[in-house]
């Protein structure tokens, strides 16, 4: 959970006068979640954020449904996943269900003509290739290669790339993504036990304040639909700010692993939780080291969450024939496990360099028309000797 952050200007006193230079007031806006019983922020507009000008005609980005009902092991190469100019036709939905969407994207351009909004769900973008700024009213935030950008429901931001190979893993989440609760102290705190703490954790920073009026397009999503808005006013037109809701930032490399004798189950891993699902990330680390470890991951029954890899970087040890972006998903009710010769080579290892997200949803995952098109066939033959 993001601690208390602040930028800007504001009043001494929450919900009380706060005038700019020319005597006229500033427009307090409370952003929150869970009605008024969660985390949230305060934000002071030079205008009120109310200014609509115009609702452009609505379009969809409702995932196109293949197979809700499927138990097969698949596997799929997100690299495959063609480049586009525009940020939002880039993004490409790949596995869904009533709890999240994943996507896959590769945008060229920045977005920079017009601003972003997700009315629905909070955002999770894993930068696996490309670097550069996001932006919103809360400040900047520079990202790299390896960062977890977590975005707020309700935030309007702008991605700026440094140049045009980018190569991105979202989550649309509709429930909010917060830090492990077992990793929480009563007072929200990250205890000792984290694999992360607050200091990984990076927040907004160099406020801009764009006092602008014209016409300025906000693309908002809701239910699956996008809705252009035209504004009168900048959207980044804030003076200040202050709450514990903002987008924040988190390198993977930041990641501490917790290692152990013998090998550790999945849960070590995790990095983020949402209602029905979590997020886990797998770092270089050190192998077990009970003489007789087996650093290979066992055979598991997952009889209650379907489990999504998405391989980063490095080499794996439970795995052949892997690619940087491939993706491969092991739904519930069947077993899965390392593949034939890589428990025999895994022993005596002493460390691995392998990078990956996972994903472990408790309500199955619907494959899309975009995932049909990057699906490699027969990867549940892989576990067999030929």
């Amino acid at each position: 959970m993001p601690q208390y952050h602040s930028q800007g200007q504001f009043p001494h006193k929450r919900h009380t006068q706060f005038r700019k230079p020319d005597g006229t007031l500033y427009a307090e806006e409370l952003v929150s979640t869970h009605g008024f019983s969660n985390v949230y922020s305060l934000v002071y507009h030079c205008h009120p954020p109310t200014l609509v000008k115009a609702v452009g005609e609505p379009f969809s980005r409702e995932p196109k449904i293949t197979f809700q009902r499927f138990l097969r092991h698949q596997s799929f190469e997100g690299f495959n996943i063609l480049p586009e100019d525009d940020y939002i036709d880039s993004k490409k939905a790949i596995l869904v269900n009533n709890d999240l969407q994943i996507s896959l994207a590769a945008p060229r351009k920045s977005i920079s003509d017009y601003f972003l909004k997700n009315a629905d769900a909070d955002e999770m973008i894993f930068v696996h290739k490309g670097s550069g700024v996001l932006k919103s009213i809360y400040g900047n935030i520079e990202f790299s290669y390896g960062d977890y950008l977590v975005i707020p429901r309700g935030t309007i931001f702008q991605l700026h790339f440094n140049d045009e190979d980018n190569r991105l893993l979202i989550v649309d989440s509709f429930t909010a993504i917060e830090t492990p609760k077992r990793y929480r102290n009563a007072y929200g705190q990250l205890e000792e036990h984290s694999p992360f703490c607050e200091r990984d954790i990076r927040k907004p920073q160099n406020l801009e304040t764009h006092d602008e009026v014209g016409d300025f397009r906000v693309m908002i999503k809701k239910q699956g639909i996008v809705y252009p808005y035209i504004y009168a006013t900048h959207p980044f037109d804030a003076i200040g700010w202050d709450g514990n809701l903002y987008p924040y930032a988190l390198s993977i490399h930041d990641f501490e692993p917790i290692t152990g004798r013998v090998h550790q189950p999945p849960p070590v891993h995790q990095t983020f939780e949402a209602n029905n699902y979590v997020i886990c990330s797998f770092v270089p680390r050190l192998f077990d080291y009970h003489p007789l470890a087996i650093p290979a991951p066992y055979n598991h029954s997952n009889v209650d969450s379907d489990e999504l890899l998405y391989y980063v970087d490095g080499d794996f040890m439970s795995r052949k024939h892997v690619t940087k972006g491939m993706l491969t998903l092991h739904p519930s009710g069947i077993p899965h496990g390392p593949h034939p010769g890589t428990v025999e080579k895994s022993i005596g290892k002493k460390e691995t360099q392998e990078l990956a997200v996972m994903i472990d949803t408790f309500r199955p995952l619907w494959l899309t028309e975009e995932a049909m098109k990057i699906m490699s066939d027969n990867y549940y033959k892989s576990w067999l000797e030929l």
